[in-house]
């Protein structure tokens, strides 16, 4: 009977749920909104700066965005393409944002980071030639270089090169418009400012249950606290989506699975090579790796201070979330799932090898990973640390029985009443594009009013940036000026 009663229920207070308040707010500003956190402070998983690499991720240096081509011809760029148009979107939403005083001073959460790939071996040098020779005449890969010359590379990152010895062909690409981005200051700095729009935000608020109401509504039950009602609830709970989506109970949930995996990093914050440093380099994953554990060498800054990370190394564990339970993979078993699970085992060898050779692997062993990448490297100035954990997709298939996706995915019911996000990478990156999808899906009778005020926020929305030079460059340049990243 003393129900409180919103009109929205967000579930995580990461990215995506700050990302979806603020366009709700913005598009409704009388919309009633309650922030549910499982945990003492917002931005503690999957958005906080340690847990992931910080990339603005727009497929200017992961070859996964991009696989090499069958026989020989130029990689297919689409997929590349359509990632790096999202996360324009990111940087339009971000700049409007900084404009209206949402978000503070771009120095706080986003710094201008060139993006470089490294590879070596005739194989992959090949590769990399011909997908620079399909990206450098893209309008938002505009600036792209490629060379073979070690010169010329350790002009560009010195710490790739230094120590080197002549192993055989090398390569590497670089564009200066890549951006490093603290994913936990955005988060941080959007939740206050809804906040202080009456948004109410509750930490230490674990959500244990969601149930379907006669009238379409949801009732939320909170460990702890009274149950709330929302007319729409969103999962923004990273691993644990699949967890709350299981009880509610929606039809479009069956079948779904989760994989998790986890990852470390090397760090270091010695000032004489981080200062040697600035960039974000990747590289090729090992065969059977998760494109999530494709290993780059990357310039971080966190609170100011810049540091390197290297990895991520892959770790198993059944935990869905960093600080989850290990009973998260085996209660997530439902009759729906479980031939999708047998199915993604029977089928993934590869990758539970790799898994495992990455489990039994020391912190020397890891070290030797580093000393490819960087040949100077030295032990004593890295540390091991734990990063974040993320739950890569099982789902139904018709052929196979079940398949592991590596991406994101959006999962609406029906009648639109409950959206939530399944999957990692590109993750936050474009979180502004795919809570637009999650506004379109859930509020479709309002979708079509608000348009106009999303295309105020975000000039290119609705528009294929990259099929317009001219709109691409103006679109970077105006987002780089206000965002301090050119």
């Amino acid at each position: 009977m003393n129900t409180q009663k919103f009109d929205v229920v967000l579930i995580g207070g990461g990215i995506m749920s700050a990302t979806l308040g603020t366009f709700l707010k913005t598009l409704n500003p009388n919309v009633s909104i309650k922030v549910f956190e499982r945990l003492s402070d917002v931005s503690q998983e999957s958005s906080n700066p340690w847990n992931n690499a910080g990339t603005g991720h727009a497929a200017l240096c992961e070859l996964n965005y991009m696989p090499d081509s069958k026989d020989g011809s130029l990689p297919d760029p689409s997929k590349a393409i359509a990632i790096n148009e999202q996360f324009q979107l990111s940087r339009e939403f971000w700049s409007w944002a900084v404009n209206q005083g949402i978000l503070g001073n771009p120095d706080t959460f986003i710094h201008s980071t060139p993006h470089m790939t490294f590879v070596r071996g005739a194989e992959d040098v090949d590769y990399l030639s011909r997908r620079f020779e399909a990206l450098k005449d893209q309008p938002l890969f505009k600036g792209m270089e490629f060379s073979t010359d070690a010169a010329k590379i350790a002009g560009w990152a010195p710490l790739l090169i230094e120590g080197r010895a002549d192993e055989g062909p090398i390569a590497a690409t670089r564009i200066e418009s890549g951006t490093d981005v603290d994913f936990g200051a955005v988060t941080r700095q959007l939740l206050a400012n809804l906040q202080k729009q009456g948004v109410e935000i509750q930490t230490s608020a674990e959500v244990t249950g969601l149930r379907k109401q006669q009238d379409g509504s949801w009732n939320v039950s909170v460990r702890g606290a009274s149950a709330v009602n929302a007319k729409f609830v969103f999962v923004g709970a990273g691993g644990w989506a699949l967890k709350l989506f299981q009880k509610s109970g929606i039809a479009e949930a069956k079948g779904y699975g989760t994989f998790p995996v986890g990852g470390q990093w090397l760090r270091t914050d010695n000032p004489e090579i981080v200062a040697k440093h600035k960039a974000k380099v990747y590289s090729q994953a090992s065969v059977g790796a998760p494109p999530m554990s494709v290993p780059h060498l990357d310039t971080r800054v966190v609170d100011g201070k810049a540091s390197l990370l290297f990895g991520p190394y892959a770790t198993s564990n059944p935990k869905f979330l960093k600080q989850g339970s290990i009973l998260d993979l085996p209660l997530s078993l439902r009759p729906s799932n479980l031939i999708p699970y047998i199915a993604v085992g029977l089928s993934n060898f590869g990758l539970i090898k790799y898994l495992v050779g990455e489990l039994l692997k020391s912190k020397s062993r890891k070290f030797e990973s580093l000393l490819e990448f960087m040949p100077s490297a030295k032990a004593s100035d890295w540390q091991l640390l734990n990063a974040g954990q993320r739950a890569q997709i099982i789902k139904k298939d018709a052929a196979k029985g079940g398949v592991l996706q590596f991406g994101t995915e959006i999962l609406t019911s029906a009648d639109g009443s409950i959206s939530g996000l399944l999957g990692a990478s590109p993750g936050a990156s474009t979180a502004v594009y795919a809570m637009l999808e999650v506004l379109k899906k859930s509020f479709g009778s309002e979708f079509a009013a608000w348009e106009p005020k999303l295309r105020e926020v975000m000039p290119s929305y609705g528009v294929k940036l990259n099929a317009d030079a001219k709109a691409a460059a103006t679109s970077l340049a105006a987002t780089g000026k206000v965002l301090q990243i050119i």
